[in-house]
C-alpha cells in the first residue's frame, strides 16, 4: 500500500529558525565624523596606542571555527575560522593593481614553468603592502581586510600627520580604531623629553612596545613576540609574515657582553679595555651588535640589533585549522592538482611507466632525478650560515602534522 504524500513543504515555510543578529563589541570600520558633530564628542588628538588588553593573541583556548551541516558534499568537511571583524567591502583601489600575465600560471619571463601546480584561479588584485614601515608618526587603523594573496590579514592605516593611507600586516588583536606607530627612523624628540632627556629601557618599552608598533630589535624587551622581521638593517620585513607566525626575542648581545665583562673584571670599578686582547674586543664588539631571536620553526638565529620588527603575532592565528572541503576551492585559489610520479609515463617521471603500480627498482626521487627522501642533502656543507645558532628540527622526509 502506498503511503499518502503529505505536503509538508508549505507548512515548514514559516518554521525556519532565525538566529538573532550578533552584537559585536567592536567596529569593522572607523565611523567618519560629520561636520555637525560637536567638539566635545570628537576624539582627542592624542589617541591612545593599541594596548595589550583582553585580545590575547597567544591564547590556545580561543579557537573559533565555523563548521557547516553537510547539505552538500562540498561543505561536509569545510572548516573556516571566524573573523567577524574583517571588512566586508572592497579594498582601497589606489593601493591595488591587477594580477595578470603568465606569472599567474607559474611561468617566468621566458614562458617556462618554474613553479608547478599553479594556474586557473579566480582573478585578483594585488594589495601593495608596506613591509618596510619607514613612515613615522601615529597611524590610525581604519579597518582590517582580507588579502587573497596571503594568509594573514592586512590593516588599512591612515597617517594622522599627512593623511596618507597604506596597507600593513595586521597583528593579531588589532582592530579598527587602534593607533600604531613606526620608530624605524628613530625616537621622536617629544618622547625623549617625556623621559627626562635620557633613554630608560623600562620606560621606553612601556611607551613603545605595543601591539602593531614597529621597533628596532635593540629596543624590544626580551620575551616579546614579534613578526615581520627584517633580516638586516635597511631591508623590508621578510621573516614571520604568514598567519600565526612569530618570533621571540630570547636574548641581547649587549647583555651577554656585560655578563662576560663582569666575569673577567669582577667589578665595574676595575673595568679597563687595555687589558683585553684584540680578539676579545673584536668578539665582544660583534656580539653586541646582534639580538637572538627564536622563530616559529624552532630555529634560533642572530639578527642585527638595528633591524626592525613589528610587536605581536601575525593575524589569523586559526588559519592552520582551515579545511577547504573540496577540490574546487583549491582551483579557486590558483592551485592545480598534484599528480603522483607513479601515475605518469616513463618520459615524464623516473617513477612512471611499467606494468602495474610499481615504480621499479628506483629510490624515491624528484622529476629531475634528485633523491627526494632519506635525508638527502642538497646544500653545500661548507656554506654554513654563521648567524644560525640552532637549526630548525628536520623530519627526514616524514610527514608532519598540520598543527601541534
Amino acid at each position: 500500500m502506498l503511503q499518502p504524500r503529505i505536503p509538508l513543504r508549505s507548512l515548514c515555510n514559516n518554521c525556519h529558525y532565525r538566529a538573532p543578529p550578533l552584537r559585536r563589541s567592536y567596529a569593522q570600520v572607523i565611523d567618519t565624523l560629520h561636520p555637525s558633530t560637536s567638539v566635545a564628542d570628537s576624539p582627542p588628538e592624542d589617541l591612545p596606542l593599541a594596548q595589550a588588553d583582553n585580545r590575547n593573541a597567544l591564547s590556545k583556548f580561543d579557537v573559533r571555527l565555523r563548521r557547516y551541516s553537510p547539505r552538500t558534499p562540498g561543505i561536509r568537511h569545510l572548516i573556516r575560522p571566524l573573523n567577524e571583524h574583517i571588512w566586508k567591502g572592497r579594498p582601497h583601489f589606489p593601493l591595488t593593481f591587477p594580477k595578470k600575465g603568465h606569472g599567474k600560471g607559474g611561468r617566468n619571463h621566458t614562458g617556462h614553468v618554474v613553479v608547478r601546480h599553479r594556474g586557473g584561479g579566480h582573478k585578483r588584485r594585488i594589495r601593495i603592502v608596506d613591509f618596510a614601515r619607514n613612515a613615522g608618526g601615529k597611524h590610525l587603523v581604519e579597518r582590517i581586510e582580507h588579502d587573497p594573496g596571503r594568509t594573514a590579514h592586512i590593516a588599512l592605516v591612515k597617517s594622522l600627520q599627512t593623511g596618507e593611507k597604506s596597507y600593513i600586516l595586521a597583528a593579531e588583536g588589532l582592530r579598527a580604531g587602534d593607533t600604531v606607530e613606526s620608530y624605524r627612523s628613530g625616537l621622536p624628540q617629544e618622547l625623549i623629553d617625556e623621559m627626562g632627556g635620557h633613554i630608560d629601557q623600562g620606560v621606553l618599552a612601556s611607551k613603545t612596545a605595543h601591539r602593531g608598533n614597529c621597533l628596532q630589535l635593540g629596543m624590544i624587551p626580551v620575551g616579546t613576540p614579534i613578526f615581520n622581521i627584517t633580516p638586516s638593517k635597511g631591508e623590508i620585513g621578510k621573516i614571520c609574515r604568514s598567519a600565526g607566525t612569530h618570533g621571540i626575542v630570547v636574548g641581547k648581545g649587549e647583555d651577554t657582553v656585560q655578563k662576560e665583562m663582569i666575569k673577567i673584571f669582577g667589578d665595574v670599578r676595575n673595568f679597563d679595555l687595555s687589558t683585553l686582547t684584540m680578539d676579545q674586543l673584536r668578539k665582544f664588539e660583534k656580539a653586541a651588535n646582534y639580538v637572538t631571536v627564536k622563530l616559529s620553526s624552532g630555529e634560533v638565529r642572530l639578527i642585527d640589533k638595528d633591524a626592525v620588527a613589528t610587536i605581536g603575532v601575525a593575524s589569523n592565528v586559526n588559519f592552520k585549522y582551515t579545511s577547504l572541503g573540496k577540490a574546487g576551492r583549491s582551483r579557486w585559489l590558483n592551485i592545480r592538482p598534484t599528480v603522483r610520479g607513479l601515475a605518469m609515463n616513463a618520459s615524464d617521471h623516473p617513477h612512471g611507466g611499467g606494468r602495474g603500480k610499481s615504480k621499479g627498482n628506483r629510490i624515491p626521487m624528484s622529476p629531475w632525478g634528485i633523491p627526494a627522501k632519506s635525508g638527502y642533502k642538497t646544500r653545500d656543507k661548507h656554506k654554513i650560515n654563521p648567524l644560525v645558532v640552532t637549526q630548525r628540527p628536520r623530519n627526514q622526509g616524514r610527514r608532519r602534522r598540520g598543527y601541534a
